[in-house]
């Protein structure tokens, strides 16, 4: 199974690819795709877009693990990232790739184990299960190929308990 984790946002959408083989997690590819203040809303939106298709075109991932909107104090940021989250579903849909959204409390237990994990532990965990040496940066990406992880463990959930009920 190929899984892509991507960590919503206008200016910086981290994203993470990782193959899985049984119990088995390699990493494929992860980065951001990045935009500039100076740009209009719909230019910024309209390069993420064009930007997630190209990757669904070279990855063909199988299924697209996305962090569900929470509502924090800034809402300016909770309008662009769910202006991002916006593009990231409708082309997941456009390219019949199924989605899954996930909230940040349980990506971190399921990659660490611990629902209130630091971003550091989250990124430290999500290197040693891909066997990644080098610090992933930036923080966008460490937390799609985290993301990545948790839609693998998830998936693989589902199905045995789908078989467990037959």
């Amino acid at each position: 199974m190929r899984a892509m984790g991507i960590d919503p946002g206008t200016a910086i959408c981290g994203f993470g690819i990782v193959d899985s083989d049984g119990s088995r997690l390699k990493p494929v590819t992860y980065g951001t795709v990045q935009t500039t203040a100076d740009r209009s809303d719909a230019d910024r939106l309209e390069t993420i877009y064009t930007s997630l298709h190209e990757l669904y075109r070279k990855y063909t991932p199988d299924i697209i693990g996305v962090e569900q909107l929470f509502f924090n104090r800034n809402v300016t940021t909770a309008i662009t990232v769910g202006q991002a989250r916006g593009i990231i579903l409708l082309t997941a849909k456009q390219a019949g790739i199924s989605l899954v959204e996930f909230n940040p409390l349980q990506v971190k237990q399921g990659v660490t184990g611990y629902g209130r994990a630091t971003k550091e532990q989250v990124t430290q965990m999500t290197m040693q299960l891909l066997g990644i040496r080098e610090k992933i940066k930036p923080d966008d990406a460490a937390d799609a190929l985290a993301m990545a992880i948790y839609t693998v463990y998830a998936a693989h959930s589902r199905r045995l308990h789908r078989e467990v009920q037959l």
